[in-house]
């Protein structure tokens, strides 16, 4: 991610995060590709409903920001970005603005309003059609607020409260166009404490768990450096079944 484009950047003092979209809980009509899964394709034909996907990214108490670039093809219904709970639905076969319709879900429309509970809200300028955008999102789960960034400038704080939601809240994308696609870039994480932020120093100097078991510390030690590193690599790619596929759909 290129921080240059921020005037101050929202997580500068905090380290890489590392998540992706859900394979598992998506719409039947988004396809994942990329560097680990990390480009969503809405609607490869041609479109007839909403079609969403989660990110595998538990966002409750902590910092979180990351990007998602749009490509030029912005139009139709409703393109949503923001945050959801794992009740929201994934794909209906209608255009509707998906990602707010309910009480589990926080969105952010293209054509600049905010959707929570079913009501909207204007929030900023609707987003030129067929023009690349990059969106940036800031969960603050300590202060239980959700920010919008948009080409590098903040939008302001569109959503508060977020800390007394009690279930899991993940990262979420929906579109009603046809042919659209929302590339996910630039995770940060904030640093939980200290021996988070040591951790992710001594990360930056290690290859593999092999060059861990070589230093000399002790045990506890090194199993916490390598759960650091199972956080950071993606799961390899698995089979997926057919009845795993439609949990999503």
């Amino acid at each position: 991610m290129e921080d240059e484009k921020y005037e101050l950047h929202p997580l500068m003092h905090g380290c890489d995060d590392s998540w992706t979209w859900n394979r598992r809980e998506k719409s039947r009509e988004v396809t994942l590709y990329g560097n680990s899964f990390n480009i969503a394709h809405f609607h490869p034909n041609w479109s007839s409903g909403t079609a969403g996907v989660r990110g595998t990214r538990v966002l409750n108490n902590g910092k979180y920001f990351w990007e998602i670039h749009l490509s030029q093809r912005i139009f139709g219904t409703s393109m949503m970005f923001g945050i959801a709970t794992k009740y929201a639905r994934l794909h209906v076969d209608s255009f509707t603005n998906l990602l707010g319709e309910d009480c589990h879900g926080w969105g952010l429309s293209h054509k600049g309003l905010l959707w929570h509970g079913g009501t909207w809200y204007h929030y900023t300028k609707p987003f030129r059609e067929n023009e690349a955008t990059v969106i940036g999102i800031l969960f603050d789960g300590v202060d239980g607020t959700l920010t919008f960034y948009k080409d590098g400038k903040c939008l302001g704080i569109a959503f508060r409260g977020l800390h007394e939601v009690k279930q899991s809240l993940y990262p979420m994308v929906c579109s009603t166009a046809a042919k659209t696609e929302m590339k996910l870039t630039g995770m940060k994480r904030d640093f939980v404490n200290l021996q988070d932020r040591c951790r992710a120093v001594i990360l930056k100097c290690v290859v593999d768990k092999t060059s861990i078991d070589e230093l000399m510390i002790p045990p506890r030690i090194k199993g916490y450096l390598k759960e650091g590193i199972n956080e950071i690599r993606m799961q390899p790619f698995q089979p997926i079944s057919e009845n795993e596929y439609l949990l999503g759909t």
